[in-house]
């Protein structure tokens, strides 16, 4: 018999029943039912009931058994009586009783439970992550993880890709946030960069004429954490591939997005045929660009409506100033005053002035608007907007106005507000789009320029005509994300292979060819040898797997991560270096005062 187990804590069924095993794992839970000990005993694989009665000659040492605690058993299987099979248990047709046990580690008083789901501050959980890893849905969650990036890479080679590792120690490069890095031993004063992301490399690969690349690619970036963001490290799939339009990637990428939500999706509907939403429309749509299409409501310009009405201050915004609109959010079922009052008050605690609202009503027989704006605007505009919107008894709608580019965040936020608290969002579902069309730069307000909106290796739209004759603030480019349910779960483009029309790019932004030559070296050089047309895209692999494990937060997929400081509480990092380290890296430290 082996030495620790012949069988897994998840494995027995009612066809072991009279076989002698041995089992090995953690209490669980100790439970003591006059005088007949019952012992749940967990692995990686499941959980088996020990029984352990008085006669044992193992039972005085399970009377000292604590929970976590590590034994071996050596045990019967028994069939259950049918009044205590546990139909919630893999092994609820069985349990053992125990003949000898061994133990194997004591554990000494937990800082905090392994059992159940508590509410534990996150510093302790964090600092014992291989207790909190022991808990059933964090440790579901990241055998979930494990599976769902195998299933990455069996689609990615069956889609006909093959992977390829890109360095981990490389250059700066600018995708948008702070670099990682490591100083340079042997080429003192110099550092190498931890990758953002592999874009160089990738693109280099297409030159090089591998033609479909794939990596499940650590990347780093130095920048604060979020819920949907992890500091310094995630990961993402990331591909490439030559001779290919955006119509090529989104065709041959779809299919394998989609066929991973509906593998690990449990049965929810996924999304089959993904809308291509230009940018520009998903803002005045939703107000994001990562639109959640589980949400029915759609924002409406209603500005002719209140353009001279008796609501001055709409009708005097819309005078002064021809880039003012105002967008209409529909509420179906919030037409009451308490909803709309606790929206607008909810505005107002988000740094907003109010939020203007009509509600629709029956008084003496006939459908009317009621509240402020109504009484205002009259009952000949209120009506025609309630047309508008397809409105009707108890239903609502919300007003912003002004400047669209400076508001329609504030209307995005309002709409995912109104149909979460109005319960319009279809939670059980993965709704999936495209995002296309976005705009190749954007005006950097802090250093007043032109700056790259998105990846600036991506082609605009218009070529080296648009870069020479159009408002950079107009070009769109060859970009798209893709989108679930609010979250933007993978980005890409098709690719610049021109050095002229990348140097022109970069020379908008205020980048000379001598810096591009210097910061983009290899990629310049490269492009010049017979670049072929080339795209791809990177999708989140933490996001996705958030959204298929239902977690709120992606601390609850990762295996180690760090808090919102961005400290690693179990091992201590960042730490001190030694004065040693950093003579050997000819660093002296400029620390800030304290």
């Amino acid at each position: 018999m082996h030495r620790y187990r012949t069988h897994t804590c998840g494995e027995l069924r009612a066809g072991n029943v009279g076989e002698t095993v041995r089992l090995s794992g953690w209490v669980h839970r100790v439970r003591d039912h006059g005088g007949l000990l019952f012992v749940d005993l967990r692995d990686h694989y499941g959980m088996t009931q020990c029984v352990v009665d008085p006669d044992s000659a193992a039972f005085t040492l399970a009377e000292s058994v604590r929970s976590e605690w590590v034994v071996r058993v050596d045990a019967e299987v028994k069939a259950r009586s049918p009044e205590t099979v546990n139909a919630s248990l893999a092994t609820g047709e069985v349990e053992v009783y125990v003949r000898d046990l061994e133990v194997l580690s004591q554990a000494k008083e937990l800082p905090l439970p392994v059992f159940g789901e508590p509410d534990y501050p996150e510093d302790v959980r964090l600092k014992y992550r291989f207790l909190d890893l022991r808990r059933e849905t964090l440790h579901k969650n990241i055998v979930t993880r494990t599976k769902v990036i195998a299933a990455m890479r069996r689609r990615m080679t069956d889609a006909g890709f093959a992977e390829y590792s890109t360095p981990i120690l490389t250059a700066s490069s600018p995708e948008g946030a702070r670099d990682f890095l490591v100083p340079s031993r042997i080429h003192p004063g110099k550092f190498f960069a931890l990758p953002q992301a592999p874009q160089q490399y990738k693109q280099l690969l297409m030159v090089a004429g591998f033609d479909r690349y794939f990596q499940i690619a650590p990347c780093f970036r130095d920048e604060d954490p979020r819920a949907d963001r992890l500091p310094g490290e995630f990961y993402q799939l990331d591909l490439e591939m030559s001779f290919v339009t955006q119509e090529d990637v989104w065709s041959t990428m779809e299919p394998v997005i989609r066929g991973i939500f509906e593998e690990f999706a449990a049965g929810k509907p996924v999304t089959q045929d993904f809308p291509r939403i230009p940018y520009d429309t998903a803002i005045r749509k939703y107000g994001s660009d990562k639109p959640d299409l589980r949400n029915p409501i759609e924002i409406e310009a209603v500005t002719e409506h209140f353009a001279g009405s008796g609501f001055k201050v709409f009708a005097r915004m819309i005078e002064a100033d021809p880039k003012t609109e105002v967008w209409a959010i529909p509420a179906k079922t919030g037409g009451s005053r308490a909803f709309c009052d606790r929206m607008n008050s909810w505005a107002q605690s988000a740094g907003q002035p109010g939020l203007g609202y009509i509600f629709w009503r029956t008084e003496n027989g006939a459908l009317e608007g009621a509240g402020p704006l109504a009484k205002n605007i009259g009952p000949e505009r209120t009506e025609a907007i309630r047309a508008q919107l397809g409105l009707g008894e108890g239903d609502a709608c919300f007003f912003v106005a002004g400047d669209p580019a400076k508001f329609y965040k504030f209307a995005g936020e309002a709409r995912t507000r109104v149909g979460t608290e109005l319960n319009l969002v279809d939670t059980e579902r993965y709704a999936l789009c495209w995002i296309v069309d976005f705009p190749f730069y954007e005006w950097n307000e802090e250093e007043k320029r032109v700056d790259f909106a998105h990846n600036p290796f991506s082609m605009p739209q218009g070529g080296l005509d648009a870069l020479n004759g159009q408002d950079p603030l107009t070009i769109k480019a060859y970009q798209y994300d893709m989108v679930c349910n609010g979250y933007e779960i993978a980005s890409g483009s098709i690719r610049n292979q021109s050095p002229d029309l990348m140097v022109k790019a970069f020379e908008l932004v205020g980048l000379s060819k001598a810096d591009v030559e210097e910061r983009f070296g290899g990629m310049y050089r490269a492009f010049q040898y017979g670049a072929p047309p080339h795209g791809g895209m990177a999708a989140g692999v933490d996001r996705i797997i958030m959204l298929i494990c239902g977690a709120q937060n992606l601390r609850e997929i990762t295996l180690f991560p760090m808090n919102q400081r961005a400290e690693d509480l179990l091992m201590g990092a960042p730490s001190d270096a030694t004065n040693k380290q950093l003579r050997e890296l000819h660093i002296r430290l400029n620390l800030p005062n304290p």
